[in-house]
């Protein structure tokens, strides 16, 4: 498969490092027009590397975000891929913790929706929307309760926006990865290993194991799904949650 996306609009957010930096490489070799939003400075080493132009913007604060797409004309593709993952146990004792619950919610769901209300004002018909949910939007891990939740509403904010925006003919649908090696999902198997008192790389052996195809997917690995889903070739598409784990998960 070889969509082209020239001359079309693509705007990536968490999209630094990552999946969203995967992805936004796969749309740029396929002649988009490619923005990347991230709230980091690496952003815009990132936005050099692939020919991109990129911004610093919290997500989760409406003023920031519509500074960042104000430097668009019109918007043909949205890929909402920043999240914040972190352990947030429900037995853990502080307001630490629960700030963090709060704070994950604000970017995964509220930062998510803020981000898609304004872009949607740029689109027309024949848009498309990519939301990056997770095989923890269908399954659970403990101790992840925030992140967990928001990634279940991900994919429930992905059924209602396609209903409401395809007759606007925006379709409107997510992608669900399975473990891939980011920083993020490293660093979240060291938090599993610790709670459990486990060794890091058996407890990842374990993981893969569970697999029906073995091996760990790297960020470059998702960018097909994504283009799929953006593509014409996905016109009779939407409201789906395509999972892109190797097996992984039983969809």
């Amino acid at each position: 498969m070889n969509p082209s996306f020239e001359d079309k609009t693509v705007i990536i957010t968490g999209a630094s490092r990552g999946i969203g930096l995967g992805v936004a490489k796969g749309f740029a070799r396929q002649g988009a027009r490619v923005h990347i939003i991230a709230d980091d400075e690496n952003v815009y080493d990132a936005a050099e590397e692939i020919g991109a132009q990129g911004y610093r913007a919290d997500i989760a604060n409406e003023v920031e975000v519509r500074n960042a797409l104000s430097r668009t004309a019109h918007i043909d593709v949205l890929v909402n891929n920043a999240g914040y993952e972190r352990m947030t146990p429900l037995t853990a004792e502080g307001a630490q913790n629960d700030t963090l619950f709060r704070r994950i919610i604000d970017i995964n769901v509220v930062g998510t929706r803020i981000v898609t209300r304004q872009a949607v004002r740029l689109m027309r018909t024949g848009g498309a929307i990519v939301n990056t949910a997770s095989i923890w939007g269908r399954v659970a891990e403990a101790q992840f309760d925030a992140y967990v939740a928001s990634k279940h509403a991900i994919i429930g904010l992905t059924k209602t926006w396609a209903k409401e925006l395809g007759p606007l003919g925006i379709r409107v649908n997510a992608v669900c990865p399975g473990w891939v090696r980011t920083e993020s999902s490293m660093r979240s198997l060291g938090l599993m290993a610790a709670s459990k008192g486990a060794d890091e790389q058996e407890l990842l052996e374990g993981i893969v194991a569970g697999q029906a195809l073995p091996g760990l997917m790297m960020p470059d690995d998702m960018q097909d799904a994504y283009l799929f889903l953006a593509s014409d070739r996905a016109g009779n598409i939407t409201g789906q949650s395509l999972g892109v784990d190797r097996g992984e998960v039983p969809w």
